[in-house]
Parts: C-alpha cells; sequence; structure tokens
C-alpha cells in the first residue's frame, strides 16, 4: 500500500496500520494512503470488518501542525472521517498510547472505539489556540453528552481508557496484544450483524440541560482570561446542541479558520514549538551520566518542592537539614502536600504512600555520597553556598553533578571554589518547585557537556520544561524581571496606584500584575535583595521597615483583612506614596495604561535583546520560553519577544528613546539587537 499505511488481513478482518513514527501524525503521506485503503476496503465483499491501528508506541498522536497555515493537501482529515461514515461494514479504531486531536477525530468517524489500558484520550487543539478542526467538537458531544465534552474541548486534557469507557467515549477495554483484542472484537461485532450507526447519527445530546451548559461555558470563559480559543470551542460544543449535525460541522470550521489565522493561535503555537527547541543541545551523541538517585539540601519551602519534583518524576531523594527539627518539618510538610492532593483526588492514597517511600532525611552530609546528582536549595548568601559546596566536594561521589538552585548568584564563582567545577550548573527551579513547569539550567563557563546534556534530559523526565541559559546577574528570567520592574516605585511617585498599575497588567493577560505578585511572593524577599546590593526602592523599602511583608503579614502593598488572599487597597499605602512624591517635589498626574505599559514591558523586551546579544540566551524563543512558563506572561501573547514582533519594534524603539530623553534611565537605551530587528524583522542577527 505504501511505507506509511499497511492493509493487512486476518480471515476476514482488514487491518489497516499507520506507520509514521515517532507520533503517527496525520502529514499528507499518510492521509493519502489512509483513503486509498479505505475506500478500497469499503467497496471489498470479501471484508466483513476494518480495523484502524497504529504501529509504534502510539495511536495517532495529532495532526501534523507543521501544516497549519499552508495550503492543505487532500484529502484533508474531515473528508478521510466522512468515507469512513458511508462503509456499512463495521469499523474498529483500536487505540493504544495517546489519541489525540486528529488522532481522535479519525476513531471518532469509526463505530466503535477499543483502548489498551493505558490509553490517554483527548482534543488538546485549545493548547495551540485552536479548536479541533475535523468534527471533534460535533460528534464527541453525541457519544458523551455535551457537558463532559465541553469540559474536555475546553480543557485540552486527556481521560484515561477507564473514564473514556465509562463516560461512553470507548466501547471497551483490554489489557495485553491489543489489535488481536480488536480484531476479535470487530469479528464478534460482525458476526452479530448490523445495521451499525455512525456516530454523526447517534442520539447522546437529547435532553441537554442548556442551562447548565451555559453555566459551565461561562465559568469556563471566566478563566480564559482574554484567550480566543476556549470560547470558540465553548460555542462550537453548543452548536453541536443547537443546530443539525452538517450546519455545526461547517460553523465548527469556520471557527478553525478564524482562529488559525489569528495572532494568539500564532503565538501558542509558537510557543509549543520554541518549548521543543529549548531541550535541543548542540553536539551529537553526548554520552550523558546516570542519575538513580539526587541530593536535596535544604528542607525548606524551595528545597521541599525540588525533592518533591524528583520524587514525583519516580527518583529516589537524599534530603539534608542542618537540624533534626528542621528536617522532620520538611519532610511533614511534604507529607502534608500529598495528602492535599489524595483530598484533590489527583493522587491515589497508593501513590502518596509510593512517593514518601522514596525520601530519606538525614543531617550528615556523608549520606549524600550516594547521589548522583545534588541539589542546593539553601540561602542566598555566597558564603554560604561555598561553604555548602566545599562539604559536598568533601563527600560528593566523582562524577556526580553539583548543581545551585540560586537565583541570582555567580554560578562560575561557586564552581571555581570546588576541584570540579566541570560537574557544577544551575538548576534554577521556581516556586512552588513541585508545581511550577520552568526550569532555568545553568551552564557556567567550564560546565561539561554531558553534564549539561544529562540536566536537560532529567529535566524532561520529571516534566519541567528546561532552557539552558549562560550565568549573568538574575539569569533571563529575573534579570528581565528588574528591568521590567525597575520603573514601578517611579510610576508610584507620579501619580499611578497599586492597584491602577495591577490593572493595566491584568488587562494585558498576565494572572496578576507586579504588587499583587510581590504581596504573594513576599516583599521582605526584595528587600533583602536591595539591601544586599546597596540598593533602594523608597516605597517598598518604607512597607517592609514597618512590617508590611505582604500576604503573609496580612498587608504589603495591599490590605489582606481576616487572612483573606484577595488584596483590597490602602487608603494608608496611597497617603505614604503622596508623601514620599511631596517630599521629592513629584506633583501627582494622571497615568495611563499605555504609559504604564510603555515603562514596564518595553524595558522587558529591551533588555531580552541584550541577553540574546551577550548570548546568555541562544534563541529570541528560549527567552519566550521562560517567560511564559515562569512569570506569567499571556500564552496568547507567545512571549516578550514574540509579541515584540507583533507591537512593533519600530514603535516600541520610538517610545524607549521618548522616556530615555525624558528620564536619562539605562532601561530605557534601546538595544542595538533591538535596532537591528526593527530593520530586519529578526532576532537571529543575535546569533
Amino acid at each position: 500500500m505504501s511505507d506509511f499505511v499497511k492493509v493487512s488481513r486476518d480471515g476476514d478482518v482488514a487491518v489497516v496500520t499507520i506507520d509514521n513514527p515517532p507520533v503517527n501524525a496525520l502529514s499528507f503521506r499518510v492521509r493519502e494512503p489512509l483513503m486509498q485503503a479505505l475506500v478500497e476496503l469499503r467497496d471489498d465483499a470479501s471484508v466483513a470488518a476494518i480495523v484502524i491501528a497504529c504501529a509504534g508506541r502510539t495511536f495517532v498522536a495529532g495532526a501534523d501542525i507543521t501544516e497549519f497555515g499552508k495550503p492543505m493537501q487532500q484529502p484533508e482529515l474531515r473528508a478521510i472521517v466522512a468515507v469512513l461514515e458511508t462503509i456499512a461494514k463495521p469499523t474498529v479504531a483500536a487505540i493504544h498510547g495517546t489519541a489525540l486531536g486528529g488522532g481522535l477525530e479519525l476513531a471518532l468517524g469509526c463505530h466503535f472505539r477499543v483502548a489498551d489500558a493505558g490509553a490517554k484520550l483527548g482534543l488538546p487543539e485549545v493548547k495551540l489556540g485552536l479548536l479541533p478542526g475535523g468534527g471533534g467538537t460535533v460528534r464527541l458531544p453525541r457519544l458523551v453528552g455535551a457537558l463532559k465534552a465541553l469540559k474536555m474541548v475546553v480543557s485540552g486534557s486527556p481521560v484515561g481508557a477507564t473514564e473514556a469507557h465509562e463516560a461512553g467515549l470507548v466501547d471497551a477495554v483490554f489489557e495485553g496484544d491489543l489489535t488481536t483484542h480488536a480484531v476479535n472484537f470487530a469479528r464478534e461485532i460482525a458476526r452479530k450483524g448490523g445495521p451499525f450507526t455512525p456516530v454523526r447519527d447517534r442520539d447522546g445530546l437529547k435532553g441537554t440541560d442548556l442551562a447548565a451548559l451555559d453555566a459551565e461555558a461561562a465559568d469556563l470563559a471566566r478563566k480564559a482570561r482574554g484567550l480566543e480559543a476556549p470560547i470558540a470551542c465553548a460555542q462550537a460544543v453548543r452548536n453541536a446542541v443547537m443546530l443539525p449535525f452538517d450546519a455545526a460541522l461547517a460553523a465548527e470550521r469556520a471557527l478553525f479558520v478564524k482562529l488559525v489565522a489569528s495572532d494568539q493561535s500564532r503565538a501558542q503555537r509558537h510557543v509549543f514549538f520554541a518549548e521543543r527547541e529549548a531541550a535541543k543541545l548542540p553536539g551529537k551523541d553526548i554520552v550523558k551520566r546516570r542519575i538513580a538517585r539526587v541530593g536535596v539540601i535544604g528542607a525548606g519551602t524551595m528545597g521541599g518542592g525540588i525533592a518533591m519534583a524528583f520524587a514525583n518524576g519516580g527518583y529516589p531523594v537524599t534530603m539534608l537539614e542542618t537540624s533534626h527539627e528542621a528536617l522532620q518539618r520538611g519532610l511533614a510538610t511534604i507529607d502534608k502536600n500529598y495528602s492535599v492532593s489524595v483530598t484533590r483526588g489527583s493522587l491515589t492514597a497508593d501513590a502518596k504512600r509510593e512517593r514518601l517511600a522514596l525520601f530519606k532525611g538525614s543531617t550528615d552530609y556523608a549520606d549524600l555520597a550516594d547521589c548522583d546528582l545534588i541539589v542546593e536549595a539553601v540561602f542566598e548568601d555566597m558564603a554560604v553556598k561555598k561553604e555548602v559546596f566545599g562539604k559536598l566536594d568533601a563527600v560528593a561521589k566523582p562524577g556526580a553533578i553539583l548543581a545551585t538552585n540560586t537565583s541570582y548568584l555567580d554560578i562560575n564563582e561557586i564552581a571555581a571554589s570546588t576541584s570540579r567545577p566541570q560537574d557544577v550548573l544551575g538548576l534554577h527551579f521556581f516556586s512552588p518547585a513541585n508545581v511550577m513547569k520552568l526550569l532555568e539550567i545553568v551552564r557556567a563557563e567550564v560546565t561539561a557537556p554531558d553534564a549539561l546534556a544529562t540536566v536537560v534530559d532529567l529535566a524532561r523526565r520529571i516534566g519541567k520544561v528546561a532552557v539552558v541559559v549562560g550565568v549573568c546577574h538574575g539569569f533571563v528570567g529575573n534579570r528581565m524581571l528588574a528591568a521590567r520592574g525597575a520603573e514601578s516605585e517611579a510610576l508610584l511617585l507620579e501619580g499611578a496606584t497599586p492597584s491602577q498599575i495591577d490593572q493595566a497588567f491584568t488587562d494585558f493577560g498576565w494572572p496578576m500584575g507586579p504588587f499583587q505578585m510581590g504581596d504573594l511572593a513576599g516583599l521582605d524577599i526584595g528587600w533583602r535583595n536591595r539591601k544586599a546590593r546597596g540598593q533602594t526602592a523608597v516605597i517598598a523599602d518604607t512597607l517592609c521597615e514597618q512590617g508590611r511583608f505582604g500576604q503573609k503579614t496580612g498587608w504589603g502593598f495591599y490590605l489582606y483583612e481576616n487572612g483573606s488572599r484577595t488584596p483590597a487597597p490602602d487608603p494608608e499605602v496611597e497617603v505614604l506614596i503622596r508623601d514620599k512624591a511631596a517630599e521629592r517635589g513629584i506633583a501627582p498626574r494622571a497615568i495611563s495604561a499605555e504609559e504604564i505599559i510603555e515603562r514596564t514591558l518595553y524595558p522587558l523586551i529591551n533588555e531580552g535583546a541584550k541577553i540574546l546579544e551577550e548570548g546568555i540566551a541562544a534563541r529570541a524563543s528560549d527567552i519566550d520560553v521562560v517567560w511564559v512558563n515562569g512569570y506569567g506572561f499571556p500564552v496568547g501573547k507567545g512571549g516578550p519577544l514574540f509579541w515584540a514582533g507583533l507591537e512593533g519594534p519600530a514603535r516600541i524603539i520610538e517610545r524607549l528613546e521618548y522616556w530615555h530623553q525624558r528620564t536619562s534611565k539605562d532601561v530605557f537605551k534601546p538595544a542595538p539587537l533591538l535596532k537591528r530587528m526593527a530593520e530586519t524583522g529578526s532576532w537571529e542577527a543575535g546569533g
């Protein structure tokens, strides 16, 4: 038939096997022979039933998204599904691994779906700023009901085989050789005789509670925070209920075509590819070091979260603390965190026991001797870090990777204080480390290539999005964060309020603004950093001197009354700001949201250009990955450097120059690479 689609026979059952590694994507080279095979088998009287299966580790895991935005070569998926629905004999999709996106839509074209017990099924297109474009929003509700379909399509999250079976999406779940089970299933169904009703003609939408559907859709829309795709997904599912099948299908297509051309979807697809690109390192066939046990020094919030991240990935962890009390406190917090997951239903009690069994506590550095990777998560102070690495140097086995979780400090200096600088690197986790996906991997001057390759691979294994960065103060994320916040106090003194600035950020699409974020993280952290570097911030420093550290003390830039986590404006803070402005002879004026964006996000982009120019980041897209995954930059805008292209670099430069002239602050001085980008339309000039 073809290299990518093969047809075999098991008696009177035909098995069509798709073989397009690694994930059997539905590219043109699969679609064309698949269509041909289905037409031939439909018309072959000797075939009683058809099974569609896949070779390799998964069923079709989606469309070939490299084809998006290009003219679609026929036949497209919708045409293949339409042909499937003309076949009178039973058709069965045999699903193992994942049936995602176009893969699930292909399976929905079959009369029946059977799955391996470990299979996952879903329509994740919303995560690319899209909706399912092959009939998924119209067929899925006919099997599982509109409400279940709405949740699946709008979240994009897959469901397991058991849940799919209970919902009516899958007809049988098997252990063992799936294709053999599927063939037997198909043969038995054929023997019983038809007629076999295609999904399009099923009546799973009867009795849909429209009020409940609309209430759920409204709730999901609120959570979408300005993203268009979740709203379109909800509309498409509603159309499936309200419109005749073919009209709903046409409406789905119209929504898909609109979304695929949108800036938001382009941005989300950019992030999707950028995350995969960020994990690629130069140099082929680097033999990675074996990581069997991980050590974590420090059982506080950060150390505990890091230890959980490794345990969640299946790695045994030795946790080290200075005292037995601190160790027990840390282990108790971990136990409590897992208990919360059990209560929420995201973890079983058995899984909790298994994970807790991976932890070993100690107060003796000698117990780290069998660890292959040791992550230090102690106080952010160079002298303390060097002391820890001195002790590690004495006990760690040869070839063990020694990592620091520092947010700012010079890792070259830490590495140089050991006898094995080639084994030292940075693993900058983000808090809470067991939840946040981003991991900045900091390559020091003499970090060995195999050590770097090992931790990049390890990051993937523990479910992190890794970005390799170079050494500078604050690396990529925190250095750019400092540039974003450089004008925060000036904006306050000149007339803006904390809530007005935060509102400009949330209107842009951030989950929260800088002052709410500061209160959540704890204002004392920035205060300590400023004091260490001889810097001041008149408003934030005064608040800290008054013991106002944010949420944890009940007040910071905002008030948090009676333990509330919801910020309320504090008149005292506004009086403080006006007093400090008056002391400096600054008369308050009206400040627009546009000015707030220009004085915060434009410097953020400018700093990103400098980082790229200096080679601290390898690619512009790496910077976008850091900011989307670690700092809440809206995914629908693709990250700061992608958004710069949408906003217009010439306009950004013009406004930076305006503010530079007005303030003489370096943060506004346009980077040469930003100017080059305005001329060429590409960040590539940065190398």
